[in-house]
């Protein structure tokens, strides 16, 4: 019998849906994903496989892998536990980050090993009210000095550990299409030669990955062409899926021996019970959920397009049988959204 992975599940609660927070979070929390980021992104990473990587990632985390059933073998693809996603610093206010967690650059041995603090953020759109590399800087800034009485104490500056923050951006506009750029810390002598390791002084990136679907052809095999097809609304699930296994190596499904079968089905019996007795009550929640978002996507894209607002609020109108006063409310409401 085959189970399909965490990720594979994910996807399919996802749906269209992909590219909203509450979903985007988890799918990009997944250590199979994660892996891909990481290789395509951080120079110390490109030599290794998205296998190797994963077990660098949260080495020491057990929470996140235990087995989904009794003798079920470790996956790749568990989700995260994460650092914790708020950052509170008296006098400074709070930070809410999307995703943070830490990873380890293999060395020779122990002491070799290499430490990064990592934060991933999900932008749905490449345009918004600051710019996202100033946004990237001030994050890191956070996470580097929130290392003080953690990662070291008094003077201990040489343990400072790197940080990135790696902003993924969806929906770029065509002229800039799929790109991606970092910005670092550099060394420039000005007068004669100062000698510093580039350690030292290299401890803070800001990484911009942006996407655009409809630009993805000559992207396969790519970290883009991987995130297009992840993070698509457009493409069919099987479709993506099956993409996904074969351009990309992702894991979607694995073996079960037959007494773990046995137990899995067991457990999927009771769970499916337990689903059908609330499936009244959540099928009209659901309705009204399905409504929102379909209402915030024809409001989001249409401001993209620069479309009027008196003409998007009669669109809303006549395809969500919505009066005038609610079309509008709806605006207001979904304006702002990232």
């Amino acid at each position: 019998m085959k189970r399909k992975t965490w990720i594979s599940r994910e996807l399919d609660t996802a749906g269209i849906m992909v590219q909203y927070d509450e979903h985007v979070k988890r799918i990009l929390g997944s250590r199979q994903v994660l892996a891909r980021i990481l290789k395509g992104t951080i120079e110390g990473y490109h030599s290794y496989s998205p296998e190797e990587i994963t077990l660098w990632i949260e080495p020491d985390i057990e929470i996140a892998s235990v087995p989904l059933c009794p003798g079920e073998e470790k996956m790749d693809d568990r989700l995260i536990n994460g650092e914790n996603t708020e950052s509170k610093v008296p006098g400074e206010g709070t930070i809410t980050y999307d995703i943070r967690f830490r990873a380890f650059l293999p060395g020779k041995n122990k002491k070799t090993e290499i430490k990064l603090l990592i934060n991933v953020e999900a932008q749905k759109k490449f345009y918004v009210k600051y710019r996202i590399v100033t946004r990237g800087i001030f994050y890191g800034a956070r996470m580097l000095s929130e290392q003080l009485d953690r990662e070291f104490s008094n003077s201990e500056y040489d343990k400072l550990k790197k940080v990135y923050s790696i902003f993924i951006c969806m929906n770029a506009p065509m002229h800039i299409g799929n790109a991606m750029a970092e910005y670092r810390i550099t060394k420039e002598d000005i007068i004669g030669n100062i000698p510093e390791p580039r350690k030292s002084y290299d401890k803070l990136s800001v990484i911009i990955i942006c996407l655009n679907e409809k630009l993805k052809k000559g992207t396969e095999g790519t970290l883009h062409g991987f995130l297009n097809t992840l993070l698509s609304p457009e493409m069919d699930r099987k479709e993506k899926e099956e993409s996904l296994v074969r351009d990309y190596g992702m894991k979607m499904e694995y073996e079960l021996g037959e007494e773990l079968s046995e137990m899995c089905n067991l457990s999927e019996a009771i769970e499916e019970k337990a689903m059908k007795r609330g499936k009244i009550q959540g099928l009209n929640e659901g309705i009204q959920q399905g409504i929102q978002q379909g209402i915030q996507i024809l409001i989001e894209d249409n401001l993209e397009e620069k479309i009027p607002e008196d003409r998007i609020i009669e669109k809303l109108q006549k395809k969500f049988k919505l009066n005038k006063e609610e079309a509008v409310k709806y605006l207001e409401k979904f304006r702002g959204d990232k």
